[in-house]
């Protein structure tokens, strides 16, 4: 069956392509903000969940060939805040402040749904990073680079946002962006 990773986000298409896994790429136009004010009394790993779910149902509605159909969503978890993408460069500058020398809670929801049988089996996976301390100069070089504003949170282990991360603690491809 053909496997159709239903996500705009180059990790997880890299570590599908690293683990040899050939796949289609079909993106879901799900309304991210809508439904995450709609499920915002939930925990930020059924979230996240609830999200990849409905990512992966949008494209598998979309396919009309048998495929298992991969979403996922991620999103920091930070001093009760559930962080997403930054929406410009001076909340990622404001988010970066904030997070030095800190720890928080990266969560990735995952669903997978076979388009044969509708079913769908969905799960979270986290892990806790720890920011190191950056100084200004840093703070605005890493943010020329455009990378905190594509990827939850402002940071992403398998770029340069490594350089400002002493620790993870939990499930590193959680961070990246699929467990």
């Amino acid at each position: 069956m053909k496997i159709i990773l239903g996500s705009a986000s180059p990790a997880r298409a890299t570590l599908l392509h690293n683990a040899g896994i050939t796949f289609d790429v079909l993106v879901s136009g799900v309304d991210e903000d809508a439904l995450l004010d709609q499920h915002s009394h939930l925990p930020p790993a059924e979230i996240v969940t609830k999200l990849a779910e409905a990512k992966a149902q949008a494209v598998a509605e979309s396919v009309k060939t048998p495929a298992f159909v991969i979403a996922a969503d991620s999103m920091f978890h930070f001093e009760g805040m559930l962080l997403g993408k930054p929406l410009d460069v001076a909340i990622a500058r404001e988010r970066l402040n904030k997070m030095q020398g800190k720890f928080g809670e990266l969560v990735t929801g995952h669903a997978v749904i076979n388009t044969v049988t509708g079913v769908c089996h969905s799960a979270a996976g986290a892990a806790v990073v720890q920011f190191t301390e950056m100084n200004e100069l840093e703070i605005e070089a890493y943010l020329a680079t455009g990378e905190p504003l594509n990827v939850a949170g402002n940071f992403t282990l398998d770029g340069l946002g490594a350089a400002f991360i002493n620790h993870v603690s939990g499930d590193p491809a959680a961070v990246v962006g699929l467990s």
